[in-house]
């Protein structure tokens, strides 16, 4: 259907483009709803604050990290130049407790002495990770390691186990039908416009190709975590095309109708 005969919506007494811009912000608050409660969904899944890329991996792929203190002491981590850096033996001590499987019970443990991980991190890590600036010998560091709440969170190993697949079927099938019906709307109400054609179907087919690159990635990337960049990427592309044109249509609502003969439909 050309854009010639398609109906122009701002062509509609006032009461019809009224409803339609007040359907069109409910539709606007209903996508900025929908991706706050995403991120708070899923903002802990890695078990760190903040939204982030992991926490869609471990949604839909599952997490397996090994520990972030083990990873960087088998590097060889410590400032040679430091008064106060690691010596082999401390090394050693560190690693055979975060191998220990006693991690919490064996931190402070008393019976340990000086070899307890506790002392060791206190008397050879704190110069350069300490948590305010100020006592830092290399300036704010970017891991502290004041206590065990400190120390816990780069100590243990990581496993996040994904969604189950029964989960995930049943938000798909939700998602696969509502925001298919959404993002049907938003063309039709685009169809109805006097924007450029070209412009119209740019924004069509990014928000089309989008949900369909997140929806599909959300069962291949339980195989293959790089589809988790698919999920990020047209969930986002959607999102932005979908808004964009719904907030194209509101304008052309109210924007004055053009001089006879001066609107184009190409």
């Amino acid at each position: 259907m050309s854009g010639a005969t398609f109906p122009r919506w701002r062509a509609e007494a006032w009461p019809i483009r009224l409803a339609l811009s007040v359907l069109l912000l409910v539709l606007l608050g209903g996508l900025c709803a929908s991706g706050r409660y995403l991120a708070e969904h899923l903002e802990k899944r890695d078990d760190r604050p903040g939204l982030s890329l992991d926490d869609v991996r471990a949604h839909y792929h599952g997490v397996r990290r090994e520990s972030p203190m083990r990873a960087i002491l088998e590097r060889g981590h410590a400032d040679a130049e430091a008064d106060a850096s690691l010596t082999e033996s401390d090394r050693a001590l560190l690693l055979r407790w975060l191998a220990s499987g006693r991690l919490s019970e064996d931190y402070d443990n008393l019976d340990l002495g000086d070899a307890a991980p506790a002392e060791i991190i206190a008397a050879r890590c704190l110069s350069c990770h300490a948590r305010a600036p100020e006592q830092a010998a290399g300036g704010e560091p970017p891991v502290p390691l004041e206590g065990w709440p400190d120390v816990k969170l780069v100590a243990f190993a990581q496993e996040v186990e994904a969604t189950a697949p029964a989960i995930i079927l049943a938000s798909l099938h939700t998602h696969a039908l509502g925001m298919t019906l959404v993002a049907l709307v938003t063309l039709i109400l685009l169809l109805g416009t006097a924007w450029p054609r070209p412009l119209v179907g740019l924004l069509a087919l990014v928000f089309a190709l989008g949900l369909a690159a997140d929806l599909a990635s959300w069962l291949l990337a339980r195989t293959n975590d790089a589809w988790v960049f698919a999920i990020a990427g047209g969930g986002a592309a959607f999102a932005a095309a979908t808004a964009l044109s719904l907030l194209l249509v509101l304008v052309d609502l109210w924007r004055p109708a053009p001089r006879a003969g001066r609107e184009t439909t190409s």
